[in-house]
Order: structure tokens, then C-alpha cells, then sequence
């Protein structure tokens, strides 16, 4: 048993994540829904991964503050709000594309008895004001990434002014040590977490196959399968951005594969920023940079989540007999874009956000439900996606940092 335990914590993450996977498909295609036993084994993951998140978050970005120049913060918080838009509305353009040349929904008719009520969603001016939270310890305990982005980067930028000043550089200093410190203690059970991942990963997986079998994915396949078309040009996209900024595909592809296959079993951007952020360190991405542009990401930046929104409005679109006009396809660009910023990265947003789409753009409301049936198949590619664009965007705003020093 201990030589057994030796070969495990030696083998690579990758490794033992692939055969996670490969375990899981199979329990559940064996046990169908029974291997829904495994459930908490799945549930503790989850738990394990957002447990991490708060001192993450609030240690790497205070320590990533202090380590780079105050003047620089504004620079790459301008970069990558940019980036973020831009692919957002890049993405939302290639599932239009993709969508509309494959036609999905063509031939399918919606039953009378689906219905789903459209979500009430937050205005721009609240999600602006979530930013600034009016208690901290709310803000922690509610899991708000931005108002905990926010807080992290006062506090940092208040010990990084404090380190500076003649009269309280010492005090500065010790603050910097004990949350450094602090740091560093979070990123040791950052490491034992991660010993636990293939065994969350065998259990979701095996849950998730018991329960959808292959029913689910037969009665809406031809949808399916164009998702995840658009998502992999979209992929292409960016590993083309990647070679244009002479950055190599290859070797991004290789630390940036567990965060993207934990997103895709997970379902979930901010539960999975533990393990991306662990990938950026291994990439060799700035602190200061990461520490502050993937906790963003894993809230504002939602590409495959975008792509989602494209394809399902050509596919209500092709259900009504009603094809897309340029004038509501700009329509979809600009509300799509603006619905997956501020969109929390947790299963099942993307439903929320289809349906603010389909009613600011009069398509049917149940085709939601219709698509609410392959809601985990395609929104397990969606959040790979996410996960994958916001390491991309760091990677590529850390070489523009690089270059212009």
C-alpha cells in the first residue's frame, strides 16, 4: 500500500487526471446512475477548491502588488480589461459564424410544455457598485471576486505605500513578511489539494455520465457538436495569438491542460482558479499580473460561455423558422458581451445568461428549457474555454509587459 501511495503522489497531475477521466467515464457508463454513490467524494472536491480560493486571491494579489511598481497596476489592469472584451466579442462573432454554417435547430420543434422563467439580472451600474463591497467580511464570505480583487488590492497598495514612507517602512515591511508569509502558507494546502483533484475529477465524471447516458447528448447531438466546433476555432484562435506573440503553443498547452480539463469536469471558472493559478506559476507569469488578471478572468471573462450564447440564439433562431438579421446578430454581439461580464463563474450560469440574451432579442423562452436538457454538456467545454482564454490573456499581456521593460 505505501509503495502504491509513493507511485501516486510521484506520478505527474496530468497523468493522474487522465486516467481519472478515463476511470470515471467508464464507472458510469457501467453503473448508470448508481455511481451517483460517488456524489460526495465530487461534492468534497468542489468544497476543497473554493475553501482555497479567499486566501489565494487576497495573499497572491497583496504579495504581486508589493513585488511590482505602483504606476505599472493601472497599464495591465487596462490591458487586460481590454483583452477581455475583445475576445468576449471575438467569441460571440465565431459561434455566430460557426453556428450559421451549420445550422443548428433546423428540423427541431419546441414542446408546449417547456417553460422557463427569465431570471432577473443585475444592471451595469449594480454590478459596478458589487465592486466596491460595504463589508469586507461579506464580501469573503459570499465569495465576491471582485470586491475581494478590490479589497486585496487596496490593502496592498496601502502596505506597498507604507513600505515606501520614512516613518512607517518597518511596519511595512513586518506586515509584507507576515502576509508573504501567509502566502506561502496557502499555496503549501494549495499543493495538497491538489493530491485530491483526480479523485474529485474520477467521481464528478462518473456522476455525470451515470446521469445523462447517452440520450441526452442524441436528442440534441447535431447542437452539441457545433459547440464545441466553435469552441476549438475559437481554441485555434488563441494558440494563434500565442504564435504572434512568439509565446509557444506547446508549452503553455502543457501547464495549461489541468486547469482546462478540472474546468471542464467542474463546470466551473472560480472553482477552478486554484489550479489555474498554480498554472500560471508554472508558466512563469508574473505575480503581480496573474494574481490579479485570473481572479478577473474567472468572473468577467467568459469566451466559451459567449460562444454558447451565439450558438444558442442561431439555434432558437432555426427552431422558429426565423433566421438571425444582421441587425439582431449586432444585436447578440453587443447584449452577449455585456451579459458575460459580471457572470459568475459556477454551473449553471449559462442559462441565466441565455435567457437575458433571448429576451432582450425576442427569441423564445423555451428553447431555454429545450437547451437546459444539455446544460452540463455543453457548459463543461464552455468553462474550459473561460479557463483557457483567461490564461491565454495573461500570458500574452505578461510578454507585452516583458517586451516593454
Amino acid at each position: 500500500m505505501k509503495k502504491l501511495w509513493s507511485i501516486y503522489i510521484d506520478a505527474s497531475l496530468i497523468k493522474k487526471i487522465t486516467v481519472a477521466l478515463l476511470l470515471g467515464i467508464v464507472t458510469g457508463l457501467l453503473f448508470g446512475e448508481d455511481a451517483s454513490v460517488l456524489a460526495p467524494f465530487g461534492d468534497l472536491l468542489l468544497r476543497l477548491l473554493k475553501f482555497i480560493i479567499v486566501p489565494l486571491i487576497l495573499f497572491t494579489l497583496i504579495v504581486g502588488v508589493n513585488q511590482a511598481e505602483l504606476g505599472s497596476l493601472g497599464r495591465k489592469g487596462g490591458k487586460v480589461f481590454l483583452y477581455y472584451i475583445g475576445t468576449s466579442a471575438l467569441a460571440i462573432l465565431v459561434g455566430v459564424a460557426v453556428a450559421s454554417l451549420f445550422n443548428p435547430g433546423t428540423g427541431v420543434s419546441l414542446g408546449t410544455s417547456e417553460n422557463v422563467e427569465v431570471p432577473d439580472t443585475p444592471g451595469v451600474t449594480s454590478v459596478l457598485l458589487n465592486i466596491v463591497p460595504d463589508n469586507i467580511v461579506q464580501a469573503l464570505t459570499e465569495m465576491n471576486l471582485l470586491g475581494i480583487i478590490f479589497t486585496a488590492l487596496v490593502f496592498g497598495i496601502a502596505i506597498a505605500y507604507l513600505r515606501s514612507s520614512h516613518s512607517y517602512q518597518e511596519v511595512g515591511n513586518h506586515l509584507y513578511k507576515v502576509v508573504e508569509g501567509l502566502n506561502e502558507a496557502t499555496l503549501t494546502v494549495m499543493k495538497g489539494i491538489l493530491q485530491y483533484v483526480p479523485v474529485g475529477i474520477f467521481a464528478i465524471i462518473s456522476g455525470i455520465v451515470g446521469t445523462q447516458g447517452a440520450d441526452t447528448l442524441l436528442s440534441l447531438g447535431n447542437f452539441v457538436i457545433v459547440l464545441y466546433v466553435a469552441l476549438f476555432v475559437q481554441l485555434a484562435l488563441y494558440f494563434m495569438i500565442l504564435i504572434f506573440t512568439k509565446r509557444k503553443p506547446g508549452a503553455f498547452l502543457k501547464e495549461a491542460r489541468t486547469p482546462m480539463i478540472t474546468a471542464f469536469v467542474t463546470q466551473s471558472s472560480s472553482g477552478t482558479l486554484p489550479v489555474t493559478l498554480h498554472a500560471a506559476r508554472n508558466l512563469g507569469l508574473s505575480k503581480s499580473l496573474y494574481g490579479f488578471s485570473l481572479p478577473l478572468g474567472a468572473t468577467i471573462n467568459m469566451d466559451g460561455a459567449a460562444i454558447r450564447i451565439a450558438v444558442s440564439a442561431v439555434f432558437a433562431a432555426n427552431v422558429i423558422g426565423d433566421p438571425l438579421s444582421l441587425a439582431s446578430i449586432l444585436q447578440i454581439v453587443i447584449v452577449g458581451t455585456l451579459a458575460s461580464v459580471g457572470t459568475a463563474g459556477v454551473p449553471g450560469a449559462g442559462i441565466i445568461m441565455i435567457a437575458t440574451v433571448f429576451s432582450q432579442v425576442g427569441l423564445p423562452m423555451e428553447a431555454v428549457a429545450l437547451l437546459a436538457s444539455v446544460d452540463v454538456l455543453i457548459g463543461m467545454g464552455a468553462t474550459a474555454l473561460n479557463v483557457t482564454g483567461d490564461l491565454v490573456g495573461t500570458t500574452v499581456i505578461n510578454k507585452s509587459e516583458e517586451t516593454s521593460q
